[in-house]
């Protein structure tokens, strides 16, 4: 886990900023950068083979601090929000899209503000997977 001093040293002051964290983070497989966003609460969910499955952000972050990151493995980056969703100043859903080649991911974040700043509270997805 990330000490709280190095959680605050990541700009969270506006949800573009959490998703560009996203991004960078996922592309570099920086485990210490998505923790920083992450709420330590928050859940991955996406469906396989007609099942839910569901990750607690822990367990995803020890997965991501194992595996290659895309960018090691010099492998395209190509990121985007598709869509912001604001109910008022303190809840976001947000659609991207982004990269781990083979896999082409569209991913819906809630991301809210608390009194450190936005944080994703949630992570639901589905991906291609592109041979």
């Amino acid at each position: 886990m990330v000490s709280r001093e190095v959680t605050l040293t990541y700009n969270r002051s506006t949800v573009e900023a959490v998703v560009q964290h996203y991004f960078d983070g996922l592309y570099e497989g920086n485990a210490d950068t998505l923790d920083a966003i992450f709420h330590p609460t928050a859940d991955l969910r996406w469906v396989e083979k007609g099942d839910l499955k569901i990750l607690t952000v822990p367990d995803w972050l020890a997965w991501v601090r194992k595996r290659p990151s895309a960018k090691a493995e010099g492998k395209p980056r190509d990121d985007f929000i598709v869509t912001i969703d604001r109910s008022d100043d303190k809840t976001a859903f947000i659609k991207v899209k982004c990269q781990l080649p083979p896999r082409y991911f569209t991913d819906y974040l809630v991301a809210m503000k608390l009194s450190d700043g936005w944080r994703i509270v949630s992570k639901s997805y589905r991906y291609d997977l592109v041979e």
